[in-house]
C-alpha cells in the first residue's frame, strides 16, 4: 500500500481514540509506531549486509521487543499470525508495561554515547503512549508493517510524507507552526550556505530538525568514501531544542532520514552564557530559523553581551558567537530587524555588520510562513567585516497560501543570482560606508518600477459611476428574462 494512503488510514484511526485530540498527538504517536517499525527493517538490511560480508549481526533490540515478536508475530510460513498477536488491553498493557520502560533503559551500560541504543533510549525517556485502545493501536500496526524502508526509493517516500505530516502539524496551531519551516526555503538556504563533507552544521534552535535533515540530504549526495559517510553519522550535525515534542520528533526524524546517531541536546539554548563560549564550542555552519516574537526574562537576558526581550535577537547573538572565523550562517529572521531603531536592534545590526560579512539579505513575501509573518533570511560570513550587502526581494505574481505554498522554483532565482550577486529587478547592493548612524537595511528596491495610477480622483468616481451603471443594465436584463 502507498505511504500516502497508509497515513490517511493511520489518522483516521488516531481520531478514534480517546487519548489523541489533535494533529500534533497523531504526529508524535504515529512517529514512534513508525520509528519502531523502521529499526526492525534497518535491523534486517544491517544483518543481510553482515551476512554478504561474512560476518555476524547483533540486532538493536532483544527479541522480546523485536516488532516481528510483539507487534507482527510471524508462523513458520512467515505470515501474519493473527491468532498470537497482542490485542486490546494486552496489548497497551505490553507497550506501557514492557516496552517503553525496556527502551527508555536500553542504553543503560552503553560506553559509547553515540550509540543508537542510547539515542533510543534518549527518545523513549521523553516519549509516553497516550492511545488508551489496543484495538486501534493494533489497526495501526498493520498499517505500518505494510510500509517497507529498504531502497532509497521507499526511504525518499517515506521521508517525503513525514515531511509533510510535519507540516501539518505545523499548521495545528501555534505550537505546531512555532518549529516548522517551509522544505523549500530550507533547500534554498543550504544550498547558499553550501555546507561541506567535513564541517560541522548547527541549529540551536533546530524544531523538527528540517535544517540538519535537509543538510544531510544535500552532503550526503557528496559522499565518496565511507570515512565521509561516517563523519555525516556522528561529527557532523547538531542541535538543541527546548520543549519535548520537537526534540523527540527531531530525534525520530534524523534517524528516519538515514542519520543513526543523531547529536541533538534537550536544552534551553538561550540559558547558555556566551562569555563561556570556546573556539571548540563553536561550528562551521549555522542554519536556524529560531522563533520570534518571544520575550526572555530578565535572567536569561544576562547571559548576552546586548541585553533584549526579543527571543529571536538573542538567538542571533548566540549563533554569532557560536560560529567559527570563516564559517558560513543562513538565519531566518523577521525583517523588523533590519529597521527597529530600539538600542538593541541598532547595537546588535552593528555587530553583525562589523563581525561578519553579512554579504547577502533575501527578502520573503509574505505568506511563506502561515502566521503571515514578513521575513528575511541574513546570509553571512564570520570574521571580516561587511563592505557591501546584496539584496534580493523575492517577488512573485501569486498569492501564497495553504492550497498555493511556496515552491523551490520560486527560489531558483535567487539561488542563481545570489553566485554573482547581480543587480537585476528584483536584486541590488547597498554600501555599508552609506547607511546612516542607525545602520539601518530597510529594504527598499531601487530598481523596482512602480506603476502610477495618474487618473484624477474625477476620473475614478467616473469609472465607478460607469461601472455601476454597467452592473445596474446587467441586473435588469436579467430580471426581465426571469
Amino acid at each position: 500500500m502507498a505511504f500516502e494512503q497508509v497515513f490517511k488510514n493511520i489518522d483516521n484511526a488516531l481520531r478514534t481514540d480517546e487519548g489523541c485530540s489533535s494533529e500534533l498527538d497523531y504526529v508524535e504517536q504515529s512517529s514512534w509506531i513508525l520509528f519502531l517499525k523502521y529499526l526492525d527493517d534497518l535491523d534486517k538490511e544491517n544483518e543481510m549486509a553482515a551476512l554478504l560480508g561474512g560476518g555476524t549481526y547483533s540486532p538493536i533490540l532483544d527479541k522480546e521487543y523485536r516488532w516481528n515478536t510483539w507487534a507482527m508475530p510471524r508462523n513458520a510460513a512467515g505470515e501474519y499470525d493473527i491468532h498470537n498477536a497482542l490485542v486490546g488491553d494486552d496489548l497497551i498493557e505490553f507497550v506501557n508495561g514492557k516496552l517503553f520502560p525496556y527502551l527508555k533503559n536500553l542504553g543503560q551500560g552503553e560506553t559509547d554515547n553515540t550509540s543508537i541504543k542510547v539515542k533510543i533510549s534518549l527518545i523513549f525517556a521523553e516519549l509516553r503512549n497516550k492511545l488508551v485502545s489496543g484495538y486501534c493501536l493494533r489497526d495501526i500496526i498493520e498499517q505500518i508493517d505494510g510500509l517497507k524502508f529498504q531502497t532509497s526509493e521507499q526511504k525518499h517516500e517515506m521521508t517525503y510524507l513525514y515531511e509533510s505530516r510535519l507540516n501539518k502539524m505545523g499548521n495545528a496551531g501555534r505550537n505546531g507552526g512555532e518549529y516548522y519551516t517551509p522544505r523549500p526555503l530550507i533547500r534554498s538556504i543550504v544550498k547558499v550556505v553550501n555546507p561541506k563533507i567535513g564541517e560541522s552544521v548547527y541549529d540551536g534552535a533546530c524544531g523538527s530538525a528540517g535544517f540538519l535533515c535537509e543538510a544531510y540530504n544535500y552532503m550526503h549526495e557528496k559522499v565518496h568514501t565511507t570515512a565521509d559517510e561516517e563523519k555525516l553519522q556522528k561529527t557532523t550535525f547538531y542541535g538543541k531544542e527546548k520543549k519535548a515534542l520537537p526534540y523527540l520528533i527531531a530525534m525520530m526524524n534524523m534517524i528516519l532520514h538515514g542519520v543513526q546517531s543523531p547529536n541533538i541536546i534537550k536544552t534551553n539554548t538561550l540559558g547558555e552564557n556566551l562569555a563561556d563560549v570556546q573556539v571548540k564550542d563553536q561550528f562551521d555552519n549555522i542554519l536556524a530559523n529560531p522563533p520570534f516574537g518571544g520575550s526572555e526574562r530578565k535572567e536569561v537576558q544576562q547571559n548576552f553581551p546586548i541585553k533584549t526581550g526579543e527571543t529571536a535577537y538573542l538567538f542571533l547573538e548566540h549563533f554569532i558567537k557560536y560560529l567559527k572565523a570563516g564559517g558560513n550562517a543562513g538565519i531566518v529572521i523577521k525583517n523588523t530587524f533590519l529597521s527597529n531603531t530600539d538600542n538593541a536592534s541598532i547595537e546588535l545590526r552593528k555587530k553583525l555588520l562589523e563581525e561578519c560579512n553579512l554579504h547577502t539579505i533575501l527578502d520573503l513575501p509574505s505568506g511563506v510562513f502561515q502566521a503571515g509573518v514578513k521575513t528575511i533570511v541574513l546570509f553571512f560570513k564570520k570574521g571580516e567585516p561587511t563592505q557591501k550587502v546584496w539584496f534580493y526581494q523575492l517577488n512573485l505574481d501569486r498569492t501564497l497560501g495553504k492550497t498555493d505554498p511556496l515552491n523551490e522554483n520560486d527560489l531558483a532565482d535567487f539561488v542563481e543570482k545570489q553566485k554573482t550577486k547581480v543587480d537585476s529587478e528584483n536584486s541590488w547592493s547597498v554600501n555599508v560606508a552609506d547607511l546612516d548612524d542607525n545602520y539601518d537595511l530597510s529594504v527598499k528596491n531601487p530598481n523596482k518600477v512602480e506603476v502610477v495610477d495618474e487618473r484624477t480622483p474625477q476620473q475614478i468616481a467616473a469609472e465607478i459611476e460607469a461601472l455601476a451603471a454597467d452592473s445596474q443594465r446587467l441586473l435588469n436584463e436579467i430580471m426581465e428574462m426571469l
